[in-house]
């Protein structure tokens, strides 16, 4: 069993490693998109990604057989590599329903290079390690899934929130120029085939209230693992703080939404903060400074 399962765990590895490379074309192709409109070229960036997220899945669900062969039985969501494979893979899982939803392909230029590069960190960053290894005792709970598939899939809600806010400020930037009253608008290049800025503030904000939901939801299961794991429900713990004050970020977005009606650039500029503030709270904790969570 031991000898099977180290064949298993390079086989997922690689898998993951093929999966970087075909996230990076589907970027490419999504990019290339944005000029040329094709449908064929559509076509085949939508497939490229599909193709990616079906051996990403393939991946996640073989590194979990893994564990359980060797004893140890428990969710692919346990370290720094693990967590940044699910967390590419909740982007691409979200884009493909936001594409399915809106019919736009060009949105996938701004948001498909986050499921890429989430991946591609994973061979390239510091302290990533790929073995699969036994829970430690802070981890051995029936939390864990609840709150690390609520975190990350609230991450990739915030991460289209976060595309959504730099594609309205670039066509809100660029404007749409008319040349005479009542004849045809002069195009502006790739930014003229951006979705319409009532579009993109829909995506933002929707993205948020999902986003917003699910890292609450995080954040009570996260008090909950740990009372069970360390006997208190706060402690201040350097990830912990970042994580309430990115869900104090976001909280900010909504309530200066339903009170003060802002829209647009404004909650663009809100969206891309609380995105700095999400990657900071998951990468920037976990490498600068140290905490109850230096683990992960």
């Amino acid at each position: 069993m031991g000898e099977a399962a180290v064949v298993h765990a390079t086989l997922d590895t690689k898998l993951v490693s093929y999966v970087i490379f075909v996230y990076l074309a589907a970027v490419v192709f999504y990019i290339s998109y944005l000029p040329y409109r094709t449908k064929t070229l559509g076509r085949i960036a939508t497939g490229t990604l599909l193709l990616g997220f079906v051996v990403h899945t393939a991946a996640i669900i073989a590194r979990a057989v893994i564990s359980y062969k060797l004893g140890w039985g428990h969710a692919p969501f346990t370290n720094l590599y693990e967590s940044m494979v699910f967390f590419s893979w909740s982007i691409a899982l979200l884009y493909l329903i936001l594409e399915w939803k809106y019919k736009n392909k060009v949105i996938g230029a701004f948001v498909v290079p986050w499921a890429f590069l989430a991946l591609a960190y994973t061979s390239i960053g510091p302290g990533i390690r790929t073995e699969v290894e036994p829970l430690i005792p802070a981890l051995q709970s029936n939390w864990l899934i609840a709150h690390v598939i609520t975190c990350f899939l609230g991450y990739a809600a915030f991460a289209i929130s976060f595309g959504a806010s730099v594609m309205y400020l670039i066509k809100a930037r660029k404007g749409e120029k008319k040349t005479e009253k009542g004849k045809k608008r002069e195009k502006e290049g790739f930014v003229d085939y951006l979705p319409d800025l009532k579009v993109l503030d829909e995506i933002n904000y929707k993205s948020v209230i999902i986003g917003f939901a699910l890292l609450t939801l995080g954040i009570i299961t996260g008090s909950a693992w740990a009372n069970y794991a360390w006997g208190s429900y706060w402690s201040w713990d350097p990830k912990e703080t970042w994580s309430l004050i990115t869900w104090f970020i976001y909280a900010a977005f909504l309530h200066a939404r339903y009170t003060r009606g802002w829209q647009g650039k404004r909650t663009a500029y809100i969206s891309i903060v609380g995105f700095a503030a999400v990657i900071f709270t998951y990468l920037g904790v976990n490498l600068i400074i140290s905490g109850l969570h230096s683990y992960a």
